[in-house]
C-alpha cells in the first residue's frame, strides 16, 4: 500500500486557491451592491428632504395669506395692475408690434401642430378599419 502523503497535495492547492478567488470575487460583488444600495438610499433621502422642504413652504405660503387682511391683498393686487399699466405705457410701438407677431406666430404653430395630429389620428383610425 502506498505512503499517505502528509500536507497538501497539488489539487488540494489548487482548490484552495480557487476557493479563495471566489471569496474575493463574492467581497468586490458585496461591496458593489452596498455602494449601489448607499447610493439609492442618499437618493431617496434626498428626495424626502425635498419634499419635506416643499410642503413646509406651502404650509408658511398659506399661513401668510391666511393672516393677509382683505386690505393687504387688494393693495397687492393694485400695486400688480399699476406696474403692468407702467409697463405698457414704457413700451414703444416697435416692441409692441414684436410682441403681438411673437404671440400671432405661436398661435399659427399650434394650430399646424394641432392639425397635423388630428390628420395622422385620423389617418391611423382609417387603416385600423380596412
Amino acid at each position: 500500500m502506498p505512503k499517505r502523503k502528509r500536507g497538501v497535495t497539488w489539487g488540494d492547492a489548487r482548490r484552495q486557491q480557487a476557493i479563495r478567488n471566489v471569496k474575493r470575487e463574492l467581497l468586490k460583488l458585496t461591496k458593489k451592491e452596498t455602494a449601489y444600495f448607499q447610493l439609492w438610499q442618499k437618493v431617496a433621502r434626498t428626495e424626502e428632504q425635498i419634499n419635506s422642504l416643499l410642503t413646509v413652504m406651502a404650509q408658511r405660503g398659506q399661513k401668510r395669506r391666511a393672516e393677509e387682511t382683505e386690505e393687504q391683498r387688494n393693495k397687492g393686487l393694485s400695486h400688480m395692475a399699476q406696474r403692468g399699466l407702467e409697463r405698457k405705457t414704457e413700451e414703444t410701438e416697435e416692441q409692441r408690434n414684436s410682441r403681438l407677431s411673437d404671440m400671432a406666430q405661436r398661435s399659427q404653430e399650434r394650430r399646424a401642430k394641432e392639425i397635423r395630429r388630428t390628420k395622422e389620428w385620423s389617418i391611423g383610425k382609417t387603416r385600423r378599419v380596412t
